[in-house]
């Protein structure tokens, strides 16, 4: 894989793993069609860990009082104050999806591998978009325990690439009656642990990587970061204003353009 390579599918992570079109289902697709070979999931974790800094960087005032509200647990057990619940929360909603991966990584594995599986998932995936449709969101600020489970399953099935992440997460807020900007950064921040857990498991396959295909893998870590900030705002505003399942004929499409090159064994 070359730099600019490298720097293509940065981009493309960036812009698409907050955008709910499921950023692993294009990087698949990319990789399998254009013919771009990567070392393997080490590639795929890296990219994300970019985006995962994006979101510590775009909510660094949050970030910063949930590391403070989660110290003070930690040392005085105040466990009523806003950010230390919240941030007990996130723990609980990363529980279903650290379960998943340790348990179905091979199968994962061979998912990335399978461009029709992808395409099909990202049909999944413009369907639960669409039925956002008439998904109000409700008027809660504060999400409960019970959200923070179910949100977490959500983001657990979207472990296999073609279900949208943010897509998934987002919408079971939406569905459980949490306000939507709530929703949505709640889905932001759920996001953070999870990819840096798989970082800190992929860390020896990284320092394996040598030469140009190191550099390669660093300067689309590098492009998925910057890509991914103005990812978040629009997904954010998107959100706000009601507009989540448009997206659904972009996830319908790319799904079935998919399908039908696999089918046909094509390329793009």
């Amino acid at each position: 894989m070359s730099v600019l390579q490298g720097i293509a599918l940065g981009v493309l992570q960036g812009l698409t793993e907050f955008l709910p079109v499921s950023s692993s289902g294009h990087l698949a697709l990319a990789e399998h069609f254009l013919g771009v070979e990567t070392p393997g999931v080490t590639f795929e974790v890296l990219v994300h860990f970019g985006t995962a800094l994006a979101v510590i960087w775009f909510f660094r005032r949050r970030v910063a009082s949930l590391l403070v509200a989660a110290f003070s647990f930690l040392t005085r057990r105040e466990y009523d104050a806003p950010d230390a619940r919240l941030a007990f929360h996130l723990v609980v909603a990363t529980i279903p999806a650290a379960i998943v991966g340790l348990l179905l990584e091979d199968v994962v594995g061979r998912f990335f591998g399978s461009p029709l599986v992808v395409s099909s998932l990202l049909l999944v995936t413009g369907c639960v978009l669409w039925l956002t449709k008439r998904l109000e969101g409700g008027v809660r600020v504060e999400e409960r325990t019970k959200d923070a489970v179910l949100v977490g399953i959500a983001q657990a099935a979207a472990i296999f690439p073609g279900i949208s992440r943010s897509g998934a997460t987002i919408s079971a807020g939406l569905a459980l009656g949490m306000d939507r900007t709530k929703a949505a950064e709640f889905a932001f921040l759920l996001s953070v642990p999870v990819i840096l857990g798989a970082t800190v498991m992929s860390i020896g396959d990284a320092i394996a990587v040598r030469g140009e295909l190191g550099v390669a893998t660093a300067a689309g870590t590098v492009a998925a970061f910057v890509s991914a900030l103005p990812a978040i705002a629009v997904l954010m505003k998107i959100v706000t204003v009601g507009r989540l399942h448009r997206f659904a004929y972009y996830c319908w499409a790319v799904g079935t353009l998919g399908i039908i090159l696999s089918t046909r064994g094509g390329s793009f």
